[in-house]
């Protein structure tokens, strides 16, 4: 295993992680000094380690038990580092599933709406009539099969490399601020009447974290760059009628929690990550109560 590796290491001009030869990296283990990944980085008191040297043994006399292997943000390195992305994309399209079969109806029940008359419902529906649960449920519904492939694959390819370098816990909370406060922001700006849903301001969030999380690992940011730069001009391309609202206020929200997330002191560092991620919270809250204030 190690022997492959190291042919495939001596055809490239960069070294590639002994656990993942198809991926470059310009970060060694502090123990063994093997190349290794974002997804195989275990956070050390100077450096990085890769799982293997952490379960091995701390290096200081403890049992292997007492040190537990550790991402780049604090989390815990598991078994299946993409396991929560699995089950958001099973999330997203088993709901699609349902919005097939049950049609408009339920649709038009949990998409994020202001405040309006909604076909196949009787009075006015919206945020605004106090229906808070639109802010949430309309980041698991899509407009079609176009739209959903496209954010489940932004989601696979995006999401799991991200996982896997923040933790389950703090990926999820990153997800989840990204996505509300995305929902927030097309509250507060777009027409009370004007329906919006899709998972693609949660996506934009972990878009935004990843290009954090890359400047901080000193890694080639302009793919990341390019790919962003791609969907915003999609996102502000009128005759798409994508809701831009959704995707910048993910976007601003991933980038800031993204920051705290992997560049937090570590005497601190849960403090400072969960802190912020309430904070981006506390902002999304004050949009929606301002613009309920507005419509009410």
């Amino acid at each position: 295993m190690e022997q492959a590796a190291g042919s495939t290491q001596d055809a490239h001009s960069v070294p590639v992680c002994y656990r993942h030869p198809d991926r470059e990296t310009g970060v060694r283990c502090t123990r063994c000094e093997r190349p290794i990944c974002p997804e195989c980085m275990v956070s050390a008191s100077v450096g990085f380690q890769c799982p293997e040297c952490v379960r091995g043994g701390s290096g200081t006399g403890h049992a292997p038990g007492a040190s537990r292997p550790r991402t780049v943000a604090g989390g815990t390195v598991t078994a299946d580092p993409r396991l929560l992305t699995k089950i958001l994309i099973g999330i997203n399209l088993a709901v699609f599933l349902v919005q097939l079969s049950v049609g408009d109806r339920f649709t038009n029940r949990f998409e994020l709406i202001g405040q309006a008359y909604a076909p196949f419902l009787d009075g006015v529906q919206g945020v605004a009539e106090g229906q808070y649960y639109r802010l949430l449920t309309s980041m698991f519904l899509h407009g079609g099969y176009a739209h959903i492939v496209f954010n489940m694959l932004g989601l696979w390819w995006v999401g799991g490399p991200l996982e896997a370098a923040l933790g389950r816990a703090r990926y999820l909370a990153l997800y989840f601020v990204s996505g509300l406060a995305g929902s927030a922001l097309t509250y507060l700006i777009a027409a009370p009447n004007q329906p919006s849903l899709g998972a693609s301001g949660a996506i934009f969030g972990l878009f935004g974290a990843t290009a954090v999380l890359m400047r901080r690992l000193n890694y080639d940011m302009r793919p990341v760059l390019a790919l962003l730069v791609i969907n915003l001009i999609f996102t502000f391309n009128s005759s798409l009628n994508i809701s831009w609202e959704a995707h910048i206020g993910g976007l601003v929200a991933g980038v800031v929690t993204g920051y705290a997330m992997v560049h937090a002191p570590r005497e601190r560092r849960s403090l400072v990550q969960y802190g912020t991620c309430a904070v981006v919270l506390a902002l999304a809250l004050a949009l929606v109560l301002v613009r309920t204030a507005q419509l009410t």
